[in-house]
Order: C-alpha cells, then structure tokens, then sequence
C-alpha cells in the first residue's frame, strides 16, 4: 500500500454519504427477510436519503458513485419490499 489511508484536509464529510447508505441499504434489504420492519422502513428512507445525497457529491467529484448508487438500491429495494409485505398483510 504506497498510500495513506489518514484523512487529509482536502477530504469531506461528503465521502461518506455512500458507504453510510450501502450499509444502511444492506441493512433494510436483509432485514425485510428477517421481517425486522421498523427498521427496516427505517433503515431503507435512510439509505434512500444518504445515497441520492452521496450521488450528488459523487457527480462533484467527492466521494465515489458506486457505493451511492448500491446504497440508494438497496435502500429503495428494503423499502418498498418492506412496504409490499406490509400493505399484503392487510
């Protein structure tokens, strides 16, 4: 590793919009399965809300799109997959 991985002055807290919403999102797309639903509807708004900001900064030039863009999917999947089995039970 020829890098440093220290924070440097020029970095954000922008950059870690994505990582934030990917983990948030793999938390709401498991956890519908696991029927864990208020956080799961929780955890998807979150992840949905955290990825389009991390999006955002991403297309500036700060942070990385991918991880915005996984966030805000699987957010947006444990959502309304949380929402489609609620509304199902009733």
């Amino acid at each position: 590793m020829t890098s440093s991985t220290a924070p440097r002055d020029s970095d954000s807290p922008a950059t870690a919009l994505g990582p934030t919403a990917l983990v948030l999102g793999a938390f709401s797309a498991v956890g519908t399965w696991a029927f864990l639903f208020p956080w799961t509807v929780l955890a998807g708004a979150l992840a949905v809300t955290f990825g389009a900001m991390g999006l955002h900064y991403a297309r500036q030039g700060t942070g990385r799109m991918w991880t915005a863009a996984a966030g805000t999917t699987l957010g947006a999947i444990g959502f309304i997959g949380t929402a489609t089995l609620i509304w199902g039970l009733y």
